[in-house]
This record gives structure tokens, C-alpha cells and sequence, in this order.
């Protein structure tokens, strides 16, 4: 099929997607969703190729309104995945600034303003 390399044609024969016909029953939407689920790690360059393949145009060329439902689509299913087994959900980044010396606190753009100064 147009679009799909060897890659993605073994991630597919392995979420049971071996024909046309099966991706055509699938869709591009649950057809990238089963190889998420299965472990894979796929980009969104191959939703867009699944698109492309069963509209046999390349996959640049599915338009951009089709491409934003198509990735709309996905993160509502991605939402709907539960969190991997033996790993805690991710939680929110965040940003720890270690000082190693008190005098760099003047001019460390992180410090707290209402902090007291240091004073010699």
C-alpha cells in the first residue's frame, strides 16, 4: 500500500491489520490506535499515511482540516488509554534551581523577590 514502509507494515501485521480491507474496516484512527496500544510508539506521520493509503494519495497531501480530526480524534482515544501497567501516570514537570553559592542569589533571575536579602 502507498504510504506504508516496512516499518509500519510489520507494526500493523502485528495489531492483526494484513489487508486493505482490514485497515478499511479499522480505520486510520483505531488502526494507529492498536499500534499504540500495542507498545509501539508511533508518530503522527503515520496516521496521516494510514489516511493517505486508503485515499491513495501521498501522505503530505491529506489536507489539513482532515489532518487536525484525525489527530483530534486520536488524543480523545489516547485520553481513553489507561496508564501503563508497573509506571505511575506522569506527573507534571517541574523546575528545581539548586544555588551553590549565597552571593549568586542577588543575581539569580529564580530567586524570590519577597525573600530577605542576605545581608554582610
Amino acid at each position: 500500500m502507498r504510504n506504508i514502509g516496512p516499518k509500519s507494515a510489520a507494526w500493523l501485521r502485528q495489531v492483526g491489520l494484513r489487508t486493505r480491507e482490514d485497515l478499511e474496516a479499522a480505520g486510520p484512527v483505531e488502526a494507529f490506535m492498536r499500534v499504540r496500544r500495542a507498545g509501539f510508539r508511533p508518530s503522527l506521520n503515520l496516521l496521516y499515511a494510514l489516511e493517505g493509503a486508503l485515499l491513495d494519495c501521498h501522505w503530505q497531501e491529506v489536507p489539513d482540516d482532515r489532518r487536525r480530526q484525525l489527530v483530534e480524534a486520536a488524543e480523545a482515544a489516547t485520553a481513553d488509554l489507561p496508564a501503563p501497567r508497573g509506571r505511575p501516570a506522569a506527573s507534571p514537570v517541574t523546575t528545581t534551581v539548586h544555588r551553590e553559592d549565597p552571593a549568586d542569589a542577588e543575581s539569580d533571575p529564580y530567586a524570590d523577590p519577597a525573600a530577605p536579602a542576605d545581608e554582610d
